[in-house]
């Protein structure tokens, strides 16, 4: 029994710590996601449907963060 509430103490402080690094990491991809906007595209063949620039910070940031928490 210990065991599962200790499990679940460890999961809730992982993701506390997920989303303190997220909202302070945030803003960095969101000024990425907008230079990204801003600069000339390289790609002719880019897709006409995009996310909004909120969106991409946000998908950029939620797939570096897990990086933070291996080892």
């Amino acid at each position: 029994m210990a065991r599962s509430i200790d499990a679940t103490s460890r999961l809730h402080q992982e993701e506390v710590q997920f989303k303190i690094i997220l909202g302070a990491t945030y803003p960095f991809f969101l000024a990425a996601a907008v230079a990204q906007r801003v600069m000339p595209a390289r790609e002719a063949g880019r897709p006409a449907q995009r996310r909004s620039v909120f969106g991409e910070a946000r998908a950029m940031a939620v797939s570096a963060i897990p990086y933070a928490f291996m080892g």
